[in-house]
């Protein structure tokens, strides 16, 4: 198991300084993203280094879903740097960007797709080391503070992909629930169902001893490794709190326990699915991301298309679960009965009509758009959005039930429309 550690409670945004001072830190590099440069956290943070008399330098043009070239900017700047220290504040987009400025400055003669994940990047094992790199979330989704994984969309292929390697993760998470006050409605709805599929995936991903052969070396061991005794408590766990606290965050922006509670949800969840990993909803997300048309999504101030993370990976989660429950439907089951499914006179055979059902109201119920159609996909998009689910080799071999192009296939389709 690989966890960063992890701070938590209100206003501990305050300690950065100090922490940085105990760092021995002498040139940071902060960075974050535009909208939030002008938000309550950023200027939690800049308060803190100034009280301790931090030097640092601020990177603020982080790409909301970033992309290879967003990186690279992000990683010319911290090259130039020469930082000995790193900050993020922001959501995924943020911290993942962070993850590979400091990867790549720590690790300069490398070509940018070295550590890209196989079959698009070398794939290659990190030996070099990385500087400090202090996470501040401000979302409750992605669970990035947490994790060893930087998600990208790489433009020529039209895909995301990304890195993943356990030395990449944050030495410290700083979560502050203060922080997930200033997010809007369909912020706290997007990232809140990707920490919902960060526990379904990792909790019915395929068993750790079911994978092989075995690394020659344990450096080539995969971040993600399949469901695991660790990981499912954290999974379970996050599941419960997103069932009792997700439409309540969502419904309510004054609701300071729910968001407090979703806010821990997401960073439970990471340190499941970092290790677990995740499987299908998100290897087929990649592509309902990478090629959006003209889809812009309420609450998000962007300059370009795009489909939140959060919600490209739910759109599918009905149909991918009534298709994995045939392996451990029990887990589908008991998934199904934490989101409020009646599950006494259940057969076990149905769980995942079951818990396709349930996740369908769930999604109802939050004004959730009537799936891919209403993202501007057609039956004409499938062949294109199945291709860019291939290379997502990472994470589809995780499925615990193996599956062709043709099931692909026929996953977009039922995802098409969920009402």
């Amino acid at each position: 198991m690989a966890v960063s550690n992890i701070r938590y409670g209100e206003g501990v945004t305050k300690e950065i300084g100090m922490d940085l001072q105990n760092l021995g830190a002498r040139r940071v590099c902060l960075m974050t993203d535009k909208n939030l440069s002008q938000l309550p956290p950023v200027n939690a943070v800049l308060n803190s280094l100034a009280k301790y008399g931090i030097n640092f330098q601020m990177y603020d043009n982080v790409r909301v879903e970033p992309t290879d070239q967003s990186f690279l900017d992000a990683i010319k700047f911290a090259k130039k740097g020469e930082f000995d220290a790193y900050v993020a504040v922001g959501g995924g987009s943020v911290i993942d960007t962070c993850k590979a400025a400091n990867l790549y400055a720590s690790s300069p003669t490398s070509d940018f797709l070295d550590y890209v994940n196989a079959p698009i990047g070398k794939g290659k094992p990190v030996t070099v080391p990385l500087k400090p790199l202090i996470a501040v979330p401000t979302t409750a989704g992605t669970g990035s503070e947490t994790t060893g994984v930087a998600i990208f969309d790489f433009k020529e292929l039209k895909v995301k992909t990304g890195i993943a390697s356990r030395a990449i993760k944050p030495t410290l998470g700083i979560i502050d629930p203060l922080h997930t006050l200033s997010m809007p409605e369909r912020i706290v709805a997007n990232s809140g169902f990707d920490v919902l599929c960060h526990a379904l995936e990792s909790y019915t991903a395929l068993p750790y001893n079911m994978r092989g052969p075995c690394p020659s070396n344990p450096i080539n061991r995969p971040a993600y490794q399949g469901s695991n005794p660790i990981s499912d408590v954290w999974a379970l766990h996050a599941l419960r709190i997103v069932a009792k606290y997700l439409k309540r965050a969502i419904r309510n922006p004054e609701d300071r326990e729910a968001r407090a509670n979703m806010h821990l949800a997401s960073a439970f969840a990471g340190i499941g699915f970092g290790n677990a990993g995740v499987h299908l909803c998100h290897g087929m997300s990649y592509p309902i991301s990478g090629l959006v048309k003209t889809y812009k999504p309420k609450d998000y101030n962007v300059d370009h298309s795009l489909v939140p993370h959060g919600l490209s990976v739910v759109l599918t989660s009905p149909a991918v679960f009534a298709f994995t429950a045939q392996i451990h439907p029990e887990r589908h089951l008991e998934a199904a009965e934490i989101l409020g499914a009646d599950i006494r006179t259940a057969r076990i055979k149905d769980a995942g009509f079951i818990l396709a059902d349930t996740l369908r109201k769930f999604l109802f119920d939050l004004n959730v758009d009537d799936g891919l159609a209403a993202l501007g996909y057609s039956k004409a998009d499938i062949p294109a959005l199945v291709k860019g689910t291939l290379p997502q080799e990472r994470v589809t071999k995780l499925s615990p039930r193996p599956h062709t192009e043709d099931d692909l296939s026929a996953l977009f389709e039922a995802s098409m429309k969920l009402y």
